[in-house]
């Protein structure tokens, strides 16, 4: 299907899954369901802390007052299959980016354990060996500033080659043109800079040097958002067929639940840092529901204005991740 169309399609399949008309079907190969199947795991994250501490006035530090810490991700646990893909999803503020960038060692961990293939990753980037960052790769936001704008999309993709896989100059420079084809780009565009570049051909880039290091696990946070829609689709297809080629898991991080329900085999729901609802797609999009997933699911817009439902609206606010209160985060709001 041409982009437009997936878009389209994926809206579709977003409004009949909440209403229960349809069960979610992978679009994996063979190959990649069956290695989800054999129940390798690839991550193993376990009660992960990440904690920041409050700035101090000088007169709490004269005072002696308690220090504070702001609790962005609370006792948090996930596994990623092979195979597999783990959407994230929650509100801004939930947890799902820290939670991210504490597997790929930009906010280390106050506590808990993240297992790569049965390794304990060190909680920062800069303890980890080669091996580590070749096998786990991360794809931002926004690909404006995820691609050095001086350096060609050439020189951007030869790097992780040469420095994480020891290929020579001209090994990189050949496994550079596969790469573009990969990801659906011109020979050409390894000549270019990332100011002759589309948003989505951008994000195209960022993902095919991701790619390059033929990583067990990638993280998309919010791959798609900064992107107009019609580009959305063919990135989340894009992702869609290397994940199917290569059989690596994707942990894919998104406030769309329609994104979400589209890609993935695997929902985890953050709230206030911590872990609300955690199933199978399929499921998921079926009641019974957490109260916080069921007001997310009656936001999904529907393509006719018709069956438009209200969404659910919460009362009172988000509490503090200070203070946060005692069992579920989110009871004073049920």
């Amino acid at each position: 299907m041409n982009g437009q169309t997936a878009v389209w399609h994926a809206a579709i399949v977003g409004r009949k899954l909440w209403r229960g008309e349809i069960t979610p079907v992978p679009a994996k190969t063979g190959t990649a369901v069956t290695q989800a199947q054999s129940g390798e795991t690839l991550l193993k994250a376990a009660d992960v802390q990440v904690w920041f501490p409050v700035n101090r006035s000088l007169l709490d530090s004269l005072t002696r007052q308690p220090k504070e810490q702001v609790k962005a991700v609370d006792s948090v646990s996930l596994t990623i299959n092979r195979g597999e893909t783990l959407g994230l999803v929650g509100e801004s503020g939930s947890g799902k980016t820290t939670i991210s960038r504490a597997i790929i060692g930009l906010s280390p961990r106050t506590g808990g354990k993240i297992e790569l293939l049965d390794t304990e990753l060190p909680p920062a980037v800069r303890q980890r060996d080669k091996n580590i960052l070749r096998h786990l790769q991360y794809v931002f936001q926004n690909p404006e500033e995820a691609l050095n704008p001086y350096m060609t999309v050439g020189e951007t993709l030869r790097r992780p080659f040469m420095t994480l896989r020891g290929m020579s100059k001209k090994e990189a420079d050949t496994a550079v043109i596969q790469l573009l084809a990969d990801v659906r780009l011109p020979a050409d565009y390894a000549q270019r800079r990332p100011g002759q570049l589309s948003g989505g051909e951008k994000q195209r880039v960022a993902i095919a040097r991701a790619f390059a290091t033929n990583p067990d696990l990638l993280i998309a946070d919010e791959a798609v958002s900064a992107l107009d829609v019609s580009v959305q689709a063919s990135i989340l297809n894009l992702l869609n067929d290397l994940q199917a080629e290569h059989n690596n898991a994707l942990l894919f991080i998104s406030h769309d639940l329609s994104v979400i329900g589209y890609l993935a085999d695997k929902i985890a729901v953050m709230y206030a840092g911590k872990l609300m609802e955690l199933a199978g797609a399929e499921l998921l999009f079926h009641p019974p529901w957490h109260p916080y997933t069921e007001a997310l699911l009656s936001a999904i817009p529907r393509i006719n204005p018709a069956e438009q439902q209200e969404p659910i609206r919460l009362k009172g606010d988000v509490p503090s991740q200070i203070n946060l209160p005692g069992g579920c985060p989110f009871h004073p709001r049920c």
